[in-house]
């Protein structure tokens, strides 16, 4: 306490400077219109900018969620964006079986979408995952289609209360049921190392007819994905080992590299199928 009355009574005079300076600017910018006006206008640039910055850096940290609502909303939109081109390219060859097709490919129709995070990402190794921050707790469940707002990402794997593990495209033991656009070919999505912008459409049967740029999207026979999800565009064609079908080399629409966010795709209708499908399976194994 001594120390602070001594140090008072040492500077005082600077205390005293201070308090007159802050009077003498009340004073002036009360009582003088001019200079209250140029300290009201400097007053409210030095405001404005600072809820600027504020704006700047509340927008920024805003950036993630409104991202995840965007991937959510493009996943839908390209896939009635697909759906609507399917259709119309298929009025003009017959009405009646644009509306057949229209009606069984309705993409997401009573699915329910689940934003999630990619957490980890692989794409340089042989068998990449990923991993999301949803699990159990959030409704995850084995099996689900996973989605972004590009196309196909690959398949729910292993499923914890907060995380889960998504096969990817990108992994040899993925296996996706696809057909070309338009041209009703099927065909299976294999990935076999390499680019991760590439994969191979195996087991295409000879007698078909499509051309290089065509779409390539689920076909909706693999009880995980509804019809009309984009995968990719043919790229190249080439013959199988046997020479018995096509290998189709497509490139993928979906970027793994810079992957981010992603939807699952939670359809009861598509879970029943796969129960029933596992009830079948254990049926029929020898006992």
């Amino acid at each position: 306490m001594h120390n602070l009355t001594e140090f008072l009574a040492k500077h005082n005079h600077w205390f005293v400077f201070l308090v007159l300076e802050v009077v003498s600017m009340v004073l002036l910018f009360r009582y003088n219109s001019y200079q209250g006006s140029v300290w009201f206008s400097s007053a409210n640039a030095v405001t404005g900018k600072v809820y600027e910055w504020d704006s700047a850096v509340e927008s920024f940290f805003s950036l993630s969620g409104v991202n995840s609502q965007l991937t959510q909303r493009n996943a839908f939109l390209e896939q009635q964006v697909r759906m609507l081109d399917d259709s119309i390219a298929r009025l003009t060859r017959s009405q009646e079986a644009a509306v057949t097709r229209l009606s069984s490919m309705v993409p997401f129709q009573g699915c329910r979408l689940i934003p999630a995070k990619v957490v980890a990402n692989m794409v340089n190794r042989y068998d990449n995952l990923i991993t999301i921050d949803k699990g159990s707790a959030d409704g995850v469940k084995r099996d689900m289609g996973v989605v972004c707002g590009m196309g196909v990402v690959g398949i729910v794997y292993l499923v914890s209360e907060h995380y889960s593990i998504v096969i990817p495209a990108l992994n040899s033991h993925s296996n996706i049921s696809c057909t070309i656009q338009r041209r009703g070919y099927f065909g299976y999505l294999r990935w076999r190392g390499g680019s991760s912008q590439l994969a191979y459409l195996e087991d295409v049967p000879r007698h078909a007819h499509f051309k290089l740029g065509d779409n390539v999207v689920t076909s909706g026979y693999s009880s995980v994905f509804p019809p009309g999800v984009m995968v990719g565009k043919v790229l190249h064609v080439f013959n199988s080992a046997d020479g018995l079908s096509y290998r189709v080399q497509v490139k993928l629409s979906t970027d793994f590299a810079r992957l981010r966010d992603v939807c699952l795709v939670d359809d009861s209708a598509l879970q029943e199928r796969i129960d029933l499908m596992r009830a079948a399976q254990d049926s029929i194994k020898p006992q």
